[in-house]
């Protein structure tokens, strides 16, 4: 009786754990209650109520177009935390929400900081698996949306180049701005990562790389991958004793992000 229990409450904790409250829209209808990813069917099951009962209705991935969570409460105070250097005291907290939050909106932008903690920490390995954990469910998050560039960051570390490129190409492929914009972005990592401090590459990453996004994506949809490339360009343009565009970049840059 006492191992039945266990195994009831272990269940029922496993449930709640993937179970989120949210909105799920087909074309035809928008269902609010609790949402739960399952990855062996590729479906959402969301609880309703139907007369007196909660049921679990089924939808299909391909009929899903949009849902709705709410953002977790830790996710702001983590992504503070990795973007002023600190992101081993946000690992446990992203950790959670890529686990509880899979396929259900906040799995990539938390794994996407998630991987970058675990980079700046020397931990490419770990980075890697985390974003492969995220591929796993959606293959368009390795070329597009949150994760990918931080993927492409760690493929770039541990030397994948040519799989890289097969991604970049995939990604400029797929008409959509913002991942034609980190794309770029990328170009310009790659070029100045080889460059070892060669003006001529320093300044082709420049011209294929960064300053594309700077001049030709100021449309706030892309404000992130901008701001990227205008702080990227100043650090080049430093190696390039050009100090003074260093700063005119950074300014601008400063002011993107607001």
């Amino acid at each position: 009786m006492k191992k039945a229990l266990l195994a009831l409450a272990a269940a029922t904790v496993a449930v709640q754990a993937w179970a989120i409250s949210g909105t799920i829209s087909t074309a035809t209808d928008t269902k609010k209650g609790d949402i739960k990813w399952q990855s062996r069917n590729k479906l959402y099951t969301v609880k309703i109520k139907k007369g007196t009962m909660m049921v679990d209705m089924e939808l299909k991935l391909a009929d899903v177009v949009s849902l709705d969570i709410p953002k977790p409460e830790s996710f702001d105070r983590a992504v503070s935390q990795v973007e002023s250097g600190n992101g081993a005291a946000a690992v446990a907290a992203l950790t959670k929400i890529v686990d509880e939050y899979r396929m259900l909106v906040w799995d990539k932008p938390a794994g996407r900081y998630l991987a970058l903690a675990h980079l700046a920490a020397g931990n490419a390995q770990k980075a890697m698996d985390v974003c492969q954990k995220i591929i796993a469910e959606d293959k368009s998050a390795a070329y597009m949306g949150d994760v990918a560039p931080a993927y492409w960051q760690v493929l770039l570390k541990l030397g994948k180049v040519d799989q890289l490129e097969g991604l970049l190409k995939k990604a400029a492929a797929s008409d959509d701005r913002v991942a034609s914009a980190a794309a770029l972005v990328m170009r310009g990592d790659i070029i100045r990562n080889g460059a070892n401090d060669d003006p001529a590459k320093l300044r082709q990453a420049l011209r294929d790389g960064y300053l594309r996004v700077v001049m030709m994506y100021r449309d706030p949809a892309c404000r992130r991958e901008r701001t990227e490339a205008l702080l990227k360009a100043a650090d080049v343009f430093d190696k390039l004793h050009q100090s003074s565009r260093a700063e005119t970049f950074r300014r601008e840059a400063k002011m993107s992000a607001m």
